[in-house]
C-alpha cells in the first residue's frame, strides 16, 4: 500500500483527532462552499488573504507536520511559479503604452501654472506619479494587468486544491456523505433518490483505495518482470500497456462483484430497508461557534474583499 500512504492529496486522516475533525462536517462543507466561492469577483488582497487564511488553520489545528508539509510545499512551489510566469507573460492587451505625462514638462508646468494663479501655491507642480509598467529590463515586463492576473491564478489554485484537501483530510467519507444527505433532504419532496445517491457516493469513495492497490500491484508486477522497453518498440510498448489497462478492468469489475455479493448475502436489497446510520449529526456548541465564525467571514468578505 505504499501508493496509497505516498499519494499527497485527499487521504484522510485518522489519527490524531483535532478540533477540526469533530466539527460538524455540514459545517465543515459549509466552509468549503466559502473558500470555494468567496475569492469570486473578490480583490487580490481578500485572495492572498484566504491563502493565509488555510495556512493558519492547518497550523492552528495542529495537524502533524509531515501531513503537510510534503503538499503544502508542493502548492506553493506550483503557485509561485504560476505567478512567475503569468507576470512576466504579455498581458493580452495589445495597445501601445503611452506615458500620462508629456515628454515636456515645461509645457506642463506653463499649462498647470497658468490655469492655477488662483490656487494655493504649495499646491502648484504637485503631479500624481503612475506608471503601468512595473518593471521592465530585456525581455522580462512586468506590466500591472499581468501581476494581477498572475495573482489571481496563483491564489485561487492554492485555495481551491488545499482547502478540498484540508477538508478531506479531517473529514471521514461516512461524514461527508452523511452530511450530503442530511443537506439534501428537501430534495426528497421531488422523488429524488437521496438515499441512493449517497449510498453510491460512500461506495465511490470506499472504492478509491481498492482501484490505487489494484494500480499499484500491476505496475509492480511489469517492474519486476525487467521488460527491455528498447526492444519491445513503440508498438510492443503500447501493447503490454493495453494488456496491463485489460486486466486492471478485470481486477476492478471482480472487486465490484465482490462487493455487491458482500451486500446481496447480508440481506441489502434497497437503501430505504437497509439504512445504516454512520453518525448521528448534531449540531454542538463548537459548531455553533464556527457558523458564527462563518457569517464573520462573509461579513468581512463583503466590507473589504469586494472587487471595485
Amino acid at each position: 500500500m505504499d501508493l496509497l500512504r505516498s499519494l499527497p492529496l485527499g487521504l484522510y486522516l485518522e489519527q490524531p483527532q483535532t478540533w477540526l475533525h469533530k466539527i460538524d462536517p455540514r459545517v465543515k462543507l459549509a466552509w468549503l462552499m466559502s473558500f470555494l466561492t468567496s475569492y469570486t469577483f473578490a480583490n487580490n488582497f481578500w485572495r492572498v488573504l484566504l491563502v493565509v487564511l488555510l495556512i493558519l488553520t492547518t497550523v492552528i489545528a495542529r495537524i502533524p507536520l509531515r501531513v503537510w508539509r510534503q503538499q503544502m510545499g508542493w502548492l506553493l512551489t506550483l503557485s509561485f511559479f504560476v505567478l512567475a510566469i503569468a507576470a512576466i507573460s504579455p498581458d493580452g492587451l495589445g495597445i501601445d503604452y503611452q506615458p500620462r505625462l508629456p515628454a515636456n514638462e515645461q509645457i506642463l508646468t506653463q499649462q498647470y501654472t497658468s490655469n492655477t494663479t488662483n490656487t494655493v501655491p504649495e499646491q502648484i507642480g504637485k503631479k500624481k506619479e503612475y506608471s503601468y509598467v512595473l518593471f521592465h529590463k530585456g525581455p522580462v515586463r512586468i506590466t500591472r494587468y499581468s501581476l494581477d492576473l498572475g495573482v489571481r491564478i496563483s491564489t485561487i489554485l492554492f485555495t481551491v486544491i488545499y482547502s478540498t484537501n484540508l477538508y478531506l483530510l479531517t473529514t471521514a467519507p461516512e461524514e461527508i456523505t452523511s452530511a450530503i444527505e442530511s443537506l439534501m433532504q428537501p430534495l426528497r419532496r421531488l422523488k429524488l433518490p437521496v438515499t441512493e445517491i449517497t449510498l453510491t457516493l460512500t461506495l465511490s469513495l470506499r472504492f478509491i483505495p481498492l482501484v490505487l492497490e489494484e494500480v499499484q500491484n500491476l505496475i509492480r508486477s511489469v517492474m519486476t518482470r525487467a521488460i527491455n522497453w528498447k526492444k519491445l518498440g513503440l508498438k510492443g510498448a503500447v501493447k503490454v500497456w493495453m494488456t496491463v489497462a485489460e486486466r486492471l478492468l478485470e481486477n476492478l469489475l471482480l472487486r465490484a462483484e465482490q462487493m455487491a455479493n458482500a451486500m446481496m448475502v447480508r440481506g441489502f436489497t434497497s437503501p430505504n430497508e437497509h439504512k445504516v446510520q454512520w453518525h448521528d449529526l448534531r449540531l454542538q456548541q463548537r459548531d455553533w461557534f464556527a457558523i458564527a465564525i462563518l457569517v464573520l467571514f462573509w461579513g468581512v468578505r463583503l466590507v473589504i474583499g469586494t472587487e471595485v
